[in-house]
């Protein structure tokens, strides 16, 4: 019972006045004494009485007083109440009740409260404690992973501004360099007119002189220029070039920069679940779906159809069986034209990151990048030809190549003209690709390089470093083509000869088919809103699929 003067914790009071703490028991009777009921309670003689101490008591159960009746403890059991009574009670509410003995139910609820005590001391208190710590761990741990996922986008701006910086520059340099040309032009013609001036003084001299002294040997060896003279040269015309800013696509901001996983909390059955947000290039889940949309179709003109590569949303540049590249928009307009240096087909083509058409010329050994309409040629090579290409998130280029002999192949990566990289064998020294051509190529979001291999039949996946992760060898007879991926690390893999395309996890596993009345589909890409475009080779069509 609570004293009542006490709030803050529980003391044990006597049995028989209820208002004093305890300080004596009595074995025999099984009651709590404070000092001054010590002396009433033995004062009954009918009974030998054993008050001790407290302090002293042996641990014995303790019949509890019931609450109805004050003079009464409760000695039995009531099973279908579930509650102690005393024998008042057991006459008159709980007649004919099943009623055992308090001490036989107190025996079996020690045994259970036993168990209880056991499993939470050994089982559940420490799994709170643990929890406890673990959340306290995450807490402290909270400032530092944010920070990561900060310093992370900070990172990924930085990069994206040294590249802004870097084209933006280009463009001065670009623009200087036609400064410079327009005025050398301009002084070459200002040397020409000044020669021809210098030239007509003289001769208005000569002829004054003539006239002056009417010598007849002089005026007889004159020989007239002015018929010469009258045709003036040609004045140098030259069009200023115009600088015309492309629309700032926040979109493609955003793919570029990359973006944050959503916080996910959801509840288990240990508690609540936080994975925490990563700072990672991939946008919200895309699902595929049921019914594909079939939102534009381009003849491109071609005999044959070979490769086609996204400019922006609304343009995509195409090669084909001749030497003419051609960009399109989606109403199917041909926009400009560029035809190969060395008047070779083209074998495949890519745009860089910032709007430069790239080609292979396989026979040339080169290849070339179309800036401004002027092709530069940035990589030549001896003993091997340049197949196809791609262009990566880092602005390197990925070409795939064949040794001159066609017996070794190898995927390189080049930063400009320089070679970063080369992947040509596995840790066990095999060949990671067939021998000869077609051999596609495509970088995915987690910058793994993936190279459809037709002659193998398989897509080979190899990671940023060039270790083999897999090889997806589809069914039966599988013979991949073109291959792209999107913003969802899907890897798109066309198989010409079923005309259908594969759609894969980053991991390989297969996940659906694109099946739309295709005919020998070849090549692919993926402009940055998960557009998918399809090159037909032999209808020369090219179409944009909506697939996500």
């Amino acid at each position: 019972m609570l004293h009542p003067q006490c709030s803050a914790q529980y003391v044990l009071l006597c049995d028989l006045c209820e208002t004093v703490p305890l300080q004596s028991h009595c074995e025999l009777c099984n009651v709590n004494l404070c000092k001054a009921c010590v002396e009433q309670h033995l004062s009954d003689s009918s009974k030998r009485h054993n008050v001790v101490s407290i302090l002293h008591r042996k641990s014995t159960p303790s019949y509890p007083k019931c609450p109805k009746h004050a003079d009464k403890h409760c000695e039995l059991y009531c099973k279908k109440c579930d509650i102690p009574v005393c024998s008042t009670c057991v006459s008159k509410k709980h007649r004919g009740h099943n009623v055992c003995d308090v001490l036989e139910n107190l025996s079996s609820r020690m045994e259970s409260l036993q168990k209880d005590l056991k499993e939470l001391e050994t089982r559940i208190y420490p799994r709170y404690e643990e929890m406890a710590s673990g959340v306290q761990t995450e807490k402290s741990e909270l400032q530092t992973n944010y920070g990561k996922l900060t310093t992370a986008a900070d990172q990924q701006g930085e990069v994206l501004h040294q590249k802004i910086t870097a084209i933006v520059n280009q463009r001065k340099s670009d623009i200087e360099e036609m400064k410079n040309k327009h005025m050398a032009a301009l002084d070459k013609n200002a040397d020409e007119i000044t020669q021809r001036i210098t030239e007509l003084k003289n001769i208005i001299e000569d002829l004054k002189i003539i006239l002056k002294t009417k010598s007849v040997s002089l005026a007889s060896t004159y020989k007239s220029r002015n018929g010469e003279f009258r045709q003036l040269p040609p004045k140098v015309r030259v069009k200023l070039p115009s600088f015309s800013p492309s629309k700032i696509n926040k979109d493609h901001l955003k793919h570029m920069i990359g973006s944050v996983s959503s916080l996910s909390i959801t509840p288990d059955k240990q508690g609540y679940t936080m994975k925490t947000p990563e700072a990672v290039s991939s946008p919200p889940v895309k699902p595929l779906l049921d019914k594909l949309r079939l939102t534009a179709t381009i003849n491109t003109g071609y005999y044959r159809l070979y490769s086609v590569s996204p400019l922006s949303e609304e343009q995509v540049w195409t090669c084909g069986n001749n030497k003419i590249m051609k960009l399109f928009n989606l109403r199917g307009q041909l926009l400009t034209s560029i035809q190969t240096e060395s008047g070779n087909t083209p074998e495949d083509i890519t745009v860089t990151w910032d709007g430069y058409l790239v080609y292979t010329d396989s026979d040339k050994r080169t290849v070339n990048l179309v800036k401004n309409k002027q092709i530069e040629t940035v990589i030549t090579l001896q003993r091997w030809k340049p197949c196809y290409i791609c262009s990566t998130s880092s602005d390197d280029l990925l070409v795939t190549m064949d040794s001159n002999d066609l017996k070794q192949s190898k995927v390189v990566r080049y930063s400009g003209s320089t070679e970063k990289q080369i992947i040509q064998f596995d840790d066990q020294g095999r060949p990671l690709y067939s021998s000869g051509y077609s051999k596609f190529i495509s970088e995915n979001r987690n910058q793994d390089i993936c190279v459809a291999d037709w002659i193998a039949g398989a897509v080979v996946v190899v990671n940023q470093s060039g270790k083999l992760r897999f090889r997806y060898t589809g069914q039966q007879s599988f013979y991949p083509r073109g291959i792209t991926t999107d913003s969802q690390s899907h890897i798109l893999a066309a198989e010409s000869q079923k005309n259908r395309i594969h759609i894969l996890d980053q991991d390989g596993q297969f996940l659906s088919y694109i099946n739309c009345r295709l005919d020998l589909p070849c090549s692919l890409c993926v402009d940055i809103k998960d557009n998918l475009f399809v090159a037909e080779s032999d209808t020369a069509e090219m179409h944009k699929i909506q697939y996500l």
